[in-house]
C-alpha cells in the first residue's frame, strides 16, 4: 500500500511539473490553432486600477502615449481605489485630455472597482494594465492585432523581468520559474486557450465582461475564464511585452504568491462547474496547469514520508536521499541569499521549495475562507 502511495505521489509531481508542460508543447505542434492577426482598426479604452501609485502613474501614462499604437487609445481611465497619496494630482499633471480619473473615496478592492468602472469604458475593447510595469512601444499594437480573429475574446501580454535585476537567489529562481510558466502558456494558447491572463497587461472585448465577486483575488484569471466558457479564446501574445523588476524581498514575494495560489483555490469555490469537462472548454488546461499545483505540496509530503517508511528497500532509500539532497540545495540557496551573495542556480530549488510552502499556506487560507481582495503596494510599506 505504501509503495502504491509513493508512486501515485511521484507520478503526480512528474505530471504537474514535467509531463503536462511536455504534453502541452506537443499539442501545440500537433493541434495548432493559428490566430488570424491584423492591425486593429478601432479605438480602445485603457484601464488602470491603482491605489497609492502617484509615484509611477505619470511614467506609465506617458509610456502608453508613446506607444506606436497610441492613436488607437480613445481614453485612459485611472480608477483610484481609495488612494491617500497624490494620485489625483499626478494624473492631472500629465495634461492629456484622453486621461480621466475615477476616484473612489474608500478602498474596496480591485474586483469591486472593475465591476463599477469597466462597463463605463467607452470603447469595445478594454486594455487592463497595472501602474508599475512599463510597456514596450510595440506591445499595444501586438496585443490588439489578435482581435482581428473573431474567436478571440481575451489577449494576454507577456511579462518580462529585466535581466539586470536578476541577481539574488530568489530573483533568479523567479526568472527561471517565469520562463517555464511562459512556455506552458504559449503552448496552451497555440492549441486552444490559456486559463487566465497576465495581470500586468491583458485586453478583453467589453461585451464579454460580467461582474465578478467583490472578494475575487485573481481578476486576471476569472475574467478571461468567463469569456472562455462562453466559447471565446484567451490567447497569449508574446509580442506584447511589459517589463518589471523581480521582487527582491522573499517575504513580500511569498505574500504575493500566497494570494495568487489562494485565488486559484477560490476559483473552484466560485465556479465548481468548471471542474466538469462538459462545462469547461479548457478543463484539461485548468486542472493540469492551475489546480494541479495546489496538490503539489501534498504529493511532496507523500513521497517524502513513504520513501522514509520504505527505506529498507534500496529504490525508495535512493529516493529519500535524492529528496534530502534537493532540500539541502534549497537551504544552501537560502543561506547564500541571507548572506547577500550570488547563489546562481541554487535559486531554482529555493524557489521550488518556497513555492510549495506558500501553496500549503494558501490552501490553509482557502480552508479558513481568508480571502482579502485588497492589496498593499511596495510604496505603502
Amino acid at each position: 500500500m505504501l509503495s502504491i502511495l509513493f508512486w501515485v505521489c511521484a507520478f503526480g509531481l512528474f505530471y504537474i511539473y514535467l509531463g503536462y508542460p511536455l504534453l502541452a508543447g506537443l499539442l501545440a505542434k500537433l493541434r495548432a490553432r493559428p490566430v488570424r492577426r491584423a492591425p486593429y482598426g478601432g479605438s480602445v479604452s485603457v484601464l488602470i486600477v491603482a491605489c497609492n501609485e502617484a509615484a509611477v502613474l505619470p511614467h506609465k501614462i506617458r509610456s502608453l502615449l508613446a506607444s506606436e499604437a497610441q492613436a488607437q487609445i480613445g481614453e485612459i481611465v485611472v480608477a483610484s481605489d481609495g488612494s491617500t497619496d497624490e494620485t489625483a494630482q499626478a494624473v492631472a499633471a500629465v495634461g492629456e485630455p484622453r486621461v480621466r480619473l475615477v476616484a473612489f473615496p474608500e478602498r474596496r478592492g480591485k474586483a469591486s472597482v472593475l465591476n463599477d468602472v469597466l462597463p463605463q469604458c467607452r470603447q469595445e475593447v478594454v486594455v487592463l494594465t497595472d501602474a508599475r510595469q512599463e510597456l514596450h512601444p510595440q506591445a499595444l499594437g501586438a496585443l490588439l492585432s489578435n482581435f482581428a480573429d473573431e474567436s478571440v475574446g481575451v489577449v494576454s501580454g507577456e511579462l518580462v523581468f529585466r535581466e539586470e535585476s536578476v541577481s539574488t537567489a530568489s530573483a533568479r529562481g523567479m526568472g527561471v520559474y517565469w520562463s517555464y510558466e511562459k512556455f506552458i502558456r504559449k503552448s496552451e494558447a497555440r492549441f486552444g486557450s490559456v486559463p487566465g491572463a497576465t495581470g500586468a497587461l491583458y485586453a478583453i472585448r467589453k461585451a464579454l465582461f460580467s461582474p465578478i465577486p467583490a472578494s475575487t483575488l485573481l481578476d486576471d484569471v476569472l475574467i478571461p475564464m468567463q469569456a472562455v466558457v462562453r466559447g471565446f479564446r484567451c490567447v497569449f501574445e508574446e509580442g506584447a511585452e511589459v517589463y518589471d523588476d523581480p521582487t527582491f524581498s522573499p517575504s513580500r514575494e511569498a505574500i504575493r504568491k500566497r494570494r495568487t495560489i489562494a485565488g486559484n483555490a477560490q476559483l473552484v469555490l466560485f465556479h465548481p462547474e468548471w471542474l466538469l469537462p462538459w462545462r469547461n472548454p479548457v478543463w484539461f488546461q485548468l486542472v493540469s496547469h492551475k489546480l494541479g499545483r495546489l496538490a503539489s505540496p501534498l504529493f511532496l509530503i507523500g513521497t517524502a514520508v513513504t520513501s522514509l517508511l520504505l527505506g529498507d528497500v534500496p529504490l525508495y532509500r535512493a529516493g529519500a536521499i535524492a529528496q534530502a539532497a534537493f532540500y539541502v540545495l534549497a537551504t544552501a540557496g537560502a543561506l547564500a541569499q541571507r548572506a547577500g551573495r550570488r547563489a546562481g542556480w541554487l535559486g531554482v530549488p529555493l524557489m521550488f521549495v518556497r513555492l510549495n510552502f506558500t501553496t500549503l499556506a494558501a490552501l490553509w487560507d482557502a480552508v479558513l475562507g481568508k480571502f482579502h481582495p485588497t492589496w498593499a503596494t511596495g510604496r505603502e510599506g
